[in-house]
């Protein structure tokens, strides 16, 4: 994971709609599943519902013992994703940017 991500591909259409990925490396001190979506395409579920599968692959294929989402805290449609993730917000989890608000899952 990392490399790039995986395309969110509408199945109606075959448009990509944006990127899911588990980013690891230097600016994440943890395991770190994040989204992105087009303009066009926010506001339909797509980042939840393709960030879910990718969260329930790293528990139970690759077997984290944790994954974060590192979040600007402007970024209200982000925080929405995490929370219908499950995500919990940890108020001491490291971080790169002290201003991030991180959620973690399970």
């Amino acid at each position: 994971m990392g490399h790039g991500g995986l395309a969110i591909e509408l199945s109606d259409t075959g448009n990509v709609a944006g990127m899911v990925d588990i980013n690891a490396g230097p600016l994440f001190p943890e395991p770190e599943l994040g989204w992105f979506l087009y303009d066009y395409a926010e506001g339909n579920g797509y980042a939840s519902e393709a960030a879910a599968l990718l969260k329930d692959w790293a528990r139970k294929s690759i077997r984290l013992p944790s994954l974060v989402s590192y979040i600007d805290e402007e970024n209200r449609a982000s925080i929405q994703v995490a929370r219908r993730l499950d995500g919990r917000l940890d108020p001491h989890a490291e971080r790169e940017d002290p201003t991030d608000l991180v959620y973690r899952y399970w």
